[in-house]
């Protein structure tokens, strides 16, 4: 398993969570848990998913999101598990 944490942060919109699970699905990348929330306006999601099926390097499935968060206005960042984990531990 090679998982990844990605977080989508901006103004809410129509289409946040489709575009990311379209660009996910597209690439073989299975969600294993997704959280979101809308707090005046304020779109937040999490995702944890596993990138070991897909055919994408990873450099290129951050670019594509990046790609797709500037589309819809939004803040989209991709982490590998290990960094996420080394970036947050107490």
């Amino acid at each position: 398993m090679d998982k990844s944490i990605i977080t989508v942060t901006g103004r809410d919109t129509v289409g946040i969570i489709a575009k990311v699970c379209t660009i996910l699905a597209e690439n073989n990348i299975n969600i294993q848990d997704i959280s979101q929330t809308i707090v005046d306006g304020i779109f937040n999601m999490m995702m944890i998913v596993d990138t070991a099926k897909s055919p994408i390097v990873y450099d290129e499935l951050v670019q594509r999101l990046q790609n797709a968060g500037s589309e819809m206005g939004v803040r989209i960042l991709c982490q590998k598990e290990e960094i996420f984990d080394k970036m947050h531990r107490i």
